[in-house]
Parts: C-alpha cells; structure tokens; sequence
C-alpha cells in the first residue's frame, strides 16, 4: 500500500547494541547497552526494544488523540500509554518481539474508551507496521 509520505527523518546507529544512535539532525543521541538479560553487560544506555517501546507508546497516545478529535471526543490530560515490548527467540528461528498497550482513559466511559482504542490501533503507523508481524496485547487500564 503505497504512503503519502509527510515528514521522514534519518538515524544512524554504530557499535550495534553496544554502540551509539543518534537521528541527522542530532535531535536525539543515545548510547546503546545490550540487557544482561540477552547476554550484556548492561549498565548505562538503552536498547533497540526501549526505544521501540516508547515511539510506540507515544504514536498511539497520538493515534488516540486523532481518532478522538474525529469523534469530537476530549482525550483527558491524564491519558497515558504505557508499551511494554519483549524480544527473544522465534520457534520458527531468529529472534522476535512482542507488544502489550495498556492504555488509561481516566474520566471516559469504558465501551467508549474501548472503541477509541480498537479504533487507534486501526489507525496507529506503529500498530499498522506490525499487523501481522507482532502479536500486540491492548488493555484498557
């Protein structure tokens, strides 16, 4: 399915898991450190799934507040969107990752915080990305 695209931006990341990214124009610049969990050191810095985690959380915070505003709906200021993201070995080989959104609407009725939910994750670049390739959880909290 061909996109419109509207904006684009540019990272380079060196040293692998143990390295450094940073985007061109220099707005974000990380150290990378690879979990003791998947056998590294650890220690300061972060890791490709963090950083999954939290665009991913952030979008769909987005997609919410779009698919709300269609709706003439007020997404609360205390809304929130928390990504835990998981990576590890496929049965069918190599290695994969796992998505769960648990998502608070506070002060929106249930069934109405719900369809806005089902409906972002329709809309939701990151959740469009993944369709398919990621089991991803939603939760309404």
């Amino acid at each position: 399915m061909p996109v419109d695209v509207k904006y684009s931006t540019e990272a380079t990341a060196e040293g692998g898991r143990d390295g450094r990214a940073r985007t061109t124009d220099g707005a974000l610049d990380v150290k990378l450190a690879t979990p003791r969990e998947l056998g590294g050191a650890g220690g300061e810095g972060n890791n490709p799934e963090q950083l999954f985690a939290a665009g991913y959380a952030a979008c769909f915070l987005g997609a919410l507040k779009f698919v709300a505003g269609q709706e003439k709906v007020r997404v609360p200021e205390a809304a929130r969107v928390t990504a835990k993201v998981g990576i590890g070995p496929r049965s069918e080989g190599g290695f994969g990752i796992t998505a769960d959104l648990t998502v608070a609407l506070p002060g929106l009725e249930r069934a109405q915080a719900e369809a806005l939910v089902q409906k972002a994750h329709q809309v939701c670049p990151y959740s469009n990305a993944t369709r398919g390739n990621v089991a991803v959880g939603l939760t309404l909290a």
